[in-house]
């Protein structure tokens, strides 16, 4: 057995003061978001830990893009008929994550996720690449399937039946938006006595603000 006591390190690069928070945590969030891209060091800053709780009633986490968020919440895509999708479909209370190491953030949501319309699906799915759209028609998401070659011959007759042609969504693929009920920010600190800082929605345009022991 490896023993990990000794993986530390110092955190010391920023701070979570009440004096810097707006009213509410979209735009802390929109702040912080920036404020990591502008640092560098992450691959993909929009990449969040989604969380949920699976048909089998254990909880699931997977690694998903965040594709726009605004004051509403937070949008991704996704296979409405994955284990995922089915997941949500029964119980839509999820948590999303994000973990920026390089600017020592953490972002923590709890939120309800519910079904984007179809003209928001639409939109987006016409802005992908033509690849990224036939891998969605292609992929039975969370499936069993015989082999690597089942997607790949599959992918290869879509691209010859949708050359030069227009490619719709499916209608199991859609967006998700997750509107937020708590939103708590997390800023390492000098001797683990880190800054967390949540909201919690009271109303539609109220949010109680409060620090929690690290």
């Amino acid at each position: 057995m490896k023993d990990l006591g000794n993986y530390r390190k110092s955190y010391d690069k920023s701070e979570l003061l009440e004096s810097q928070l707006p009213e509410d945590p979209i735009n802390l969030f929109h702040r912080w978001f920036h404020e990591t891209e502008d640092f560098g060091g992450v691959d993909e800053v929009n990449a969040m830990t989604v969380a949920s709780i699976g048909l089998d009633g254990y909880p699931k986490s997977r690694v998903v893009l965040l594709k726009k968020f605004n004051e509403e919440g937070f949008i991704f895509y996704t296979n409405y008929n994955s284990e995922k999708g089915r997941a949500l479909e029964v119980n839509p209370q999820v948590c999303l994550s994000f973990f920026w190491p390089s600017i020592e953030r953490q972002v923590i949501i709890k939120g309800k996720a519910e079904k984007t319309s179809e003209i928001v699906s639409d939109n987006y799915f016409d802005s992908r690449p033509d690849g990224s759209k036939l891998g969605a028609i292609v992929s039975p998401q969370s499936e069993v399937i015989p082999s690597r070659s089942f997607l790949e011959d599959n992918l290869h007759q879509l691209e010859k039946e949708f050359e030069g042609k227009n490619i719709p969504r499916p209608g199991h693929w859609g967006g998700y938006l997750v509107r937020p009920v708590s939103v708590e920010f997390w800023q390492g600190r000098p001797n683990r006595l880190h800054d967390r800082i949540r909201f919690t929605l009271l109303s539609d345009y109220t949010w109680q603000i409060d620090r929690l022991a690290p």
